[in-house]
């Protein structure tokens, strides 16, 4: 029999670090077992206190927001190192490096609690009265900045970071830039009152939404994932996909669609679904950098799809100053299109392999006990939008879906016979929030350097000098900045750092808010399945057993009309129901939509009714984006087109028809 000791330090692994498909870093042994029980229970303590608050703030609101946020961050640093060096994300050291490693990641909370600490010594004056801080807290506040700088590269890798720092050397050195990008300079006691005491930089408006919004529903996520409602969803949606070509591949891209909207997070949805998914996908034909990128690309999909949305549509009300019905309604139209592509590809796929529909005898039928545990994901989720519709905030909504998840999580007989997994779940979200606080952090830095420099005006300038006045030029060079921005980061992170520093060149060209904000959020998604950094292709391929990069093109091809629709929504605003909408424009919208969906699928599997020559593929391809062109001669010359490479098609498929008619 275990002993206690042994019995904690099973959980506090299970806990704090995955298995042995991650392991990139430091392995648990290079420490002495003592340190690292100790370890695991603090971060495990204070992961469990973060979750645990995220539902108190939800029901009863936030605290003072200078306490609120900074006591939190100060938190969530301590849980985000030593989840760190538990959850194997360091280079590989060993003996006196990896105790030197170690030494230094405390260094860095040190150093962060020492500059909170400053803070909260004048916190009931900041917003009140004009202070005069001292050099000690100016070099506190800069100290705690750049460990707050270094820990969000190890999370969020090193484009955030490298961001950051080059904004600090901007607002320090802007006065020796070329005049197109200079500004007055900022001294260490600017830097350091806007930055980090006030409520306008690191602990302004990003971190309070994350705390009071974002957070309950990364814990939703991690309830819904760890306690067994995957398993049922997973079952339902092969039952329903059973009759269909692609099977599997259909039933993959359902379940990933709803736990990406769940989860917030691209590779966790990527890891947890598709162990399950790409097999299945791989077993009934398809090739791997296929199933890869299927799976990615679904998974990605998940946060673009209503009612959730990664929790980026509550991110994205705020920032618009819209509802949040408003943004799930505008959501809709183009989430559909994205997930209605993604079977096309699966289905022609599966019909270029000649792979047949299964017969009755492969059915698995659902039981009694599949429908029962359907709830679990259902009742949650409908909690959520009742919640929602009745008017309630979403910090509310996600509250109760966090509830209803674990009431009905006793519906699964391993959570009745260890309901030690509810607690796990809820340190996993406390530490998985934690993470995303830093990284928030750091973009509150970026956030308030823009505002002390101006520098988002200059990029509004410069955007404009460069297009001119057409505004398809800025949204080309703008979606191109938005895919390099966003690489390497998870939707949240991507999304607030894009819209921050890009938006100001929108309105140049008088773009409806949520059409830019639909903009810039599609494109900071996609940087996920988009080449050479596609963090959820690379997450993807090794469960594929097919190489990154080719997943990465596989799953960028299925996304194509991810990168198409945001370019319709600033075109044609109705589709996401913005301002006066004529649903007979709508219609058309969504009919040149639909007819472009198919003829660049089409295109680029090469395949319809039979196999496509190249020059067909090459006019399908010009023809589904002519299409979309809101010049009507354009579209009048592709309707043309298209009806004459689908007029075969068509044909083929009336064939046995008219031919039993014959008869």
């Amino acid at each position: 029999m275990s002993s206690p000791r042994q019995t904690w330090r099973q959980y506090a692994s299970g806990v704090l670090r995955p298995g042995p498909a991650n392991g990139d870093g430091i392995s648990g042994h290079d420490r002495p077992p003592g340190i690292s029980i100790v370890l695991a229970f603090i971060g495990s303590l204070l992961a469990f206190g973060m979750a645990v608050q995220s539902i108190y703030t939800a029901y009863f609101g936030a605290f003072e927001p200078t306490l609120h946020r900074g006591v939190s961050l100060g938190i969530c640093a301590v849980i985000a190192v030593f989840a760190n060096i538990h959850l194997n994300r360091r280079p590989r050291f060993s003996g006196r490096l990896g105790t030197l490693a170690g030494l230094f990641d405390l260094v860095l909370v040190a150093i962060i609690i020492a500059g909170i600490a400053s803070l909260l010594s004048y916190y009931e004056d900041i917003n009140e009265s004009i202070i005069d801080y001292t050099f000690t807290d100016q070099v506190l506040a800069l100290g705690a900045m750049l460990a707050l700088i270094i820990l969000s590269q190890r999370f969020f890798g090193l484009p955030l970071s490298l961001f950051a720092v080059l904004c600090l050397v901007y607002v320090f050195f802007g006065q020796d830039l070329p005049s197109f990008l200079r500004h007055a300079g900022s001294g260490l006691s600017q830097v350091t009152e806007a930055l980090w005491y006030s409520t306008q930089g690191i602990f302004g408006m990003p971190t309070g939404i994350v705390l009071q919004i974002i957070f309950i529903f990364i814990v939703f996520g991690a309830v819904l994932q760890h306690t067994g409602a995957g398993d049922a969803m997973m079952r339902l949606s092969l039952h329903v996909s059973r009759r269909s070509r692609a099977g599997p591949a259909h039933a993959a891209i359902v379940s990933s669609a709803v736990f990406g909207s769940m989860s917030g997070s691209v590779t966790a949805n990527v890891v947890g679904t598709g162990t399950i998914t790409i097999p299945m996908v791989r077993k009934r034909g398809f090739p791997a950098p296929f199933a890869g990128g299927l799976e990615a690309a679904a998974s990605t999909g998940g946060q673009i799809l209503p009612p959730v949305m990664g929790a980026a549509a509550f991110l994205m009300a705020e920032l618009a100053g819209v509802s949040y019905l408003t943004v799930v309604t505008a959501a809709l139209i183009p989430g559909l299109f994205f997930y209605f592509s993604l079977f096309v590809f699966a289905a022609l796929e599966a019909r270029r392999l000649d792979m047949k529909t299964r017969d009755g005898s492969e059915d698995q039928e659902l039981t009694r006990a599949d429908w029962v545990n359907a709830i679990m994901f259902i009742a949650p989720i409908v909690g959520i939008v009742v919640t929602l519709v009745m008017g309630y905030s979403p910090a509310f909504a996600g509250f109760w879906g966090t509830v209803l998840a674990i009431i009905f999580s006793f519906i699964n007989p391993e959570i009745r016979r260890r309901p030690i997994r509810i607690v796990e779940a809820l340190v996993k979200g406390g530490v998985s929030g934690a993470e995303l606080m830093v990284g928030v952090a750091v973009i509150g830095i970026v956030f308030g350097l823009i505002n002390l420099s101006g520098v988002g005006l200059q990029i509004a300038i410069l955007l404009s000098g460069f297009a001119g006045d057409s505004l398809f030029v800025a949204l080309v060079v703008a979606a191109l900045a938005c895919l390099v921005l966003g690489m390497g980061m998870p939707t949240l992170p991507a999304y607030l750092i894009i819209v921050l520093v890009m938006s100001p060149s929108f309105r140049e060209f008088d773009v409806p808010v949520l059409a830019m904000h639909f903009f810039v959020f599609y494109f900071g998604v996609l940087s996920a399945v988009t080449p050479p950094v596609a963090l959820a292709a690379f997450a993807a391929a090794p469960i594929a057993g097919a190489g990154p990069i080719e997943t990465g093109l596989a799953a960028m091809k299925l996304s194509i009309v991810g990168f198409v629709v945001p370019f319709v929504a600033v075109y044609e605003p109705s589709i996401l129901f913005v301002g006066g909408v004529d649903p007979l424009s709508l219609v058309l919208v969504c009919g040149r939509l639909a007819l472009s969906v198919w003829l660049l699928t089409t295109a680029l599997i090469g395949f319809e009714a039979g196999k496509l020559a190249p020059w067909q593929r090459v006019l399908r391809a010009g023809a589904g984006a002519a299409i979309l062109f809101p010049a009507p001669e354009y579209q009048l010359a592709a309707l043309g087109v298209s009806l004459a490479l689908l007029l075969p098609a068509v044909v083929s498929l009336l064939k046995p028809f008219t031919e039993k008619s014959v008869r």
